[in-house]
């Protein structure tokens, strides 16, 4: 009831008598008799379309899906797989600020402190932080947020290894459709094909429960860290080691086995990406291996999850804080009478009584400006 009310598609009313009613909004009123009377105009997924001679199963659908949305992810990680993705998908990560230009790089993107925290995320966070990420530019790319919407509202209602037509859809819509061809949410052969398979990444992606539909990577731990800094990795997978060397010195590569440490050089390259302790530790407590857990909770070394934090602490000897700074008053009572001000609006930064100053906010500073100037007209 709170919900259909907070979304304004009913509100309260009184009936003679004082009885509670409830009138549902006008426009929602005439498009929800618009759907059960079967008029509107028909969805643009609804064409027909005959059998398809080269159908696309179920299982090579989730392949498919799981490669391309992987692809992206390694190009996150500067890993050596990065063929494969465009410059819209790029820019798309730059502006959803999951990767940057580094300038010492040749302005080259690389993965911020939020696309670190963006790979931590599962399937279904980052397929759905993505797509709003998306939305929020389609204005710029010059395409429609309706249309873009209500297309992906018609996917969250496919059929998983159906097929469906692109007949009727705008130069706009087919633009929209080949961006989610390249993260894999739907499946297309070739550009000009008159027809697409949504994958399991497009399913219910417009409702919250998502989690049961979305392929997700293995909940199998393949990470042993040992007290001498040394990280053993038991996976053949590049994406892994690629997100395992942001942090740390590849030493042994083997068939399914990576051998790596965590130094002090390694971990500040790390930080001077933007990536924390807390997202390196909490990596490693994620994947850890089952040999490493402990009454069911991941157990790493408590040297080498204190060292990674004195490393940071290290960068952090100074906090530089921006302020205006008031001084030169003509009396004690004047001084006092600012620093007081500014101590109840709380944006005082640092105050010294003997040599009559005090350091303000730069977001407080116009507030105790108009205070002291209103105090000195009296």
């Amino acid at each position: 009831q709170d919900t259909l009310t907070g979304l304004r598609i009913w509100k309260e009313a009184s009936m003679p008598g004082g009885l509670k009613s409830w009138i549902l909004n006008q426009t929602f009123r005439s498009n929800l008799r618009m759907a059960l009377t079967g008029g509107g105009q028909p969805w643009t997924m609804s064409a027909y379309l005959e059998e398809d001679p080269r159908a696309r199963d179920i299982t090579f659908l989730d392949s498919y899906a799981k490669e391309r949305w992987e692809t992206v992810l390694h190009y996150m990680v500067a890993s050596s797989q990065q063929a494969g993705i465009s410059q819209d998908a790029v820019k798309t990560l730059l502006q959803a600020g999951l990767m940057a230009l580094d300038e010492s790089q040749n302005n080259a993107p690389v993965i911020t402190r939020s696309g670190f925290q963006f790979l931590l995320m599962e399937r279904s966070s980052q397929v759905w932080y993505f797509i709003l990420q998306y939305l929020n530019s389609v204005s710029a790319r010059g395409m429609s947020i309706v249309e873009c919407l209500s297309f992906l509202f018609q996917l969250s209602f496919s059929q998983l290894g159906k097929d469906y037509s692109t007949d009727g859809m705008n130069q706009r819509l087919l633009v929209f459709l080949q961006h989610l061809r390249e993260f894999g949410l739907v499946y297309q052969r070739r550009r000009t094909s008159g027809r697409f398979y949504p994958t399991r990444l497009a399913l219910n992606i417009a409702s919250g429960d998502i989690k049961s539909n979305i392929v997700d990577q293995p909940t199998q731990g393949y990470i042993v860290v040992e007290t001498n800094y040394r990280v053993y990795a038991y996976t053949d997978s590049s994406l892994q080691l690629a997100l395992l060397g942001l942090f740390t010195e590849m030493l042994y590569r083997f068939p399914n086995l990576c051998v790596a440490v965590i130094t002090r050089d390694s971990v500040r390259q790390a930080f001077r990406g933007g990536i924390t302790a807390n997202q390196i530790i909490r990596f490693l407590n994620m994947h850890s291996h089952p040999q490493m857990l402990k009454q069911g909770e991941a157990q790493l070394p408590p040297t080498v999850s204190d060292q990674i934090r004195l490393w940071e602490q290290e960068r952090d000897r100074f906090v530089f804080t921006e302020g205006v700074l008031y001084n030169q008053f003509l009396s004690a009572a004047d001084y006092e009478t600012v620093r007081n001000f500014a101590e109840q609006q709380n944006c005082v930064v640092w105050s010294n009584d003997q040599k009559r100053t005090v350091v303000v906010t730069q977001e407080g500073h116009n507030s105790v400006r108009r205070f002291w100037r209103q105090n000195n007209r009296r």
